[in-house]
């Protein structure tokens, strides 16, 4: 009972804890985007592509490795193991830092130049180079705690990296006002990489602070064969991420030259491209964090109910994680869509934006069915198909960017968009229902709950219009409460309305017997 109390007070510390920085995240943006413009964003987002390689190349396969061998000696029992291994694992962090920092740093004139094609890159690159060592060195003490199931010190970590950057920010942006947009970028992912540093040591600390009360004064002996078991874990890993993050930065370093092809102005195909990367798709993707709880507290009963072969089990757990994924991102898709323009204006007085929000809004359950689909998948032990999708997803983006984006701007990349987040769903669909064997339930999980919140549209704006708020802020409170309650309202008295009551209502039950 013990380890329950323990699983689900993790899993409400995790699900708080992401909603406050998705929160302050999207509030630093907002305030981010509002001082530096949608060409300034477009330029920040180009550098934040060309950061994200180096970052994924320092720490995807350390942190994996880390968890998984963290986990495996401390449930040996012996702390000279554990001692040694942790070792290991920090001193390849180390280096792979330092490698990754060095090669940002010297590559930094040849990647602006040539890979972003705006040399205004050049100061940010090199000011971010030093976080990487933190962000290696950091993934492993996170690993770590994962391991030993204590998310506290992560979690303040997390909460520190997030004040001081926002706290440096904010402190720097008014002072830049009459800098150009490369120093000001400069000083801005100049408080990211403080940020991250601090957040490392601060974590470092505790990490220190608890392997001594774990470890002992025990001797570091790491057994034979340690290098191996790590590099049989981190090798495939690290491959596979950097190939996948080399394909996503390789996307964003294409959209703004293939709208220069169409625009024929750098500014205009940076402005365009900050304005969706960088001000709607935060919009768009912020409501994500409150299907937090969901991946947190069902899918990892989704592997031990396929493991230990509960069929039943796996297909109550599958059809309510998809269920209720689709229920909230037709909700979240549809309250957006109604309300782009106002929310554009009230949070970046920008009605270009609204624009992009109106245009994706609709296939934001695509986006989230495959983000939870491909959370399912690799709870079901299907990470070679996960990794396999996202290449391809990756290849079809890129090919229909260059097909489309040279002939129709801007509006080739959101059919890009459109096409990209639809196949992918589709593709984890039915790769779940061939794992699993659990049949698609296409009219209850996907069409009625369109048909509901269509309902709830016609009626909700109908009243908005009677209303007649006065102002954004009042007309987008009136539409979310009336259309959302009118929505939760219909869907009770039906199927998913009398699932989510079964959900609720559910009491703990003795564990099903393994099929043979």
């Amino acid at each position: 009972m013990a380890g329950v109390r323990v699983y689900l007070k993790n899993a409400a510390i995790l699900t708080a804890t992401g909603l406050v920085l998705r929160a302050a995240g999207m509030v630093l943006r907002v305030y981010v985007a509002g001082l530096l413009g949608a060409g300034g964003m477009g330029l920040y987002q180009l550098i934040f592509s060309a950061y994200g390689l180096a970052a994924t190349a320092a720490t995807a396969g350390v942190s994996v490795a880390a968890t998984r061998l963290a986990a495996e000696e401390l449930a040996r029992l012996v702390p000279g193991r554990a001692a040694g291994v942790m070792g290991q694992l920090i001193r390849l962090a180390g280096w792979l830092g330092m490698a990754a920092a060095v090669a940002q740093a010297a590559l930094a004139v040849p990647v602006a130049r040539y890979a972003l094609g705006d040399m205004r890159a050049v100061p940010s690159l090199v000011v971010l180079a030093p976080s990487l060592p933190f962000m290696a060195l950091a993934s492993v003490y996170r690993g770590y705690f994962f391991a030993r199931q204590k998310v506290g010190p992560g979690v303040k970590s997390q909460l520190l990296e997030q004040a001081v950057r926002m706290g440096l920010t904010l402190a720097v942006l008014p002072a830049a006002g009459g800098w150009d947009a490369a120093w000001t970028c400069a000083a801005l992912v100049g408080a990211n990489t403080l940020s991250e540093a601090l957040a490392a040591l601060a974590l470092g600390w505790d990490w220190r602070r608890d392997t001594r009360r774990v470890f002992g004064a025990a001797a570091s002996a790491a057994p034979a064969g340690t290098g191996r078991r790590i590099r049989q874990i981190f090798a495939p890993i690290e491959a596979g991420r950097c190939l996948d993050s080399a394909l996503h930065t390789a996307e964003n370093m294409l959209v703004p030259a293939c709208l220069l092809a169409y625009l024929a102005s750098r500014e205009e195909s940076l402005a365009q491209f900050g304005a969706l990367k960088g001000m709607a798709m935060p919009v768009l993707l912020f409501p994500f964090s409150f299907l937090t709880p969901l991946a947190t507290l069902l899918l990892p009963e989704v592997t031990r109910a396929h493991i230990l072969g509960w069929r039943e089990r796996l297909e109550t757990l599958v059809g309510r994680i998809m269920l209720f994924t689709n229920l909230f991102s037709v909700l979240a898709g549809g309250l957006i869509a109604l309300n782009a323009y106002p929310l554009a204006r009230l949070l970046y007085h920008d009605e270009s934006v609204g624009l992009y929000l109106l245009t994706l809004a609709p296939v934001l359950p695509g986006m989230y069915l495959d983000a939870m689909g491909d959370s399912i998948l690799k709870g079901l032990g299907e990470e070679v198909a996960t990794f396999r999708y996202s290449i391809w997803d990756s290849v079809l983006r890129i090919a229909l960017a260059l097909a489309l984006m040279p002939c129709f701007g801007m509006a080739g990349f959101l059919v890009v968009m459109w096409v990209s987040n639809v196949t992918s769903a589709l593709l984890n669909i039915f790769r779940i229902e061939k794992v699993s064997g659990i049949p698609t339930r296409w009219f209850g999980w996907f069409f009625q709950p369109a048909l509901l919140f269509a309902a709830a549209a016609a009626v909700g704006q109908s009243l908005v219009r009677l209303a007649c708020p006065a102002g954004d802020l009042a007309r987008v409170a009136l539409s979310v409460s009336l259309t959302g309650g009118l929505f939760c309202l219909f869907l009770l008295p039906l199927g998913p309305g009398r699932q989510l009551r079964a959900m609720l209502a559910e009491k703990p039950r003795p564990a099903p017997v393994a099929q043979k």
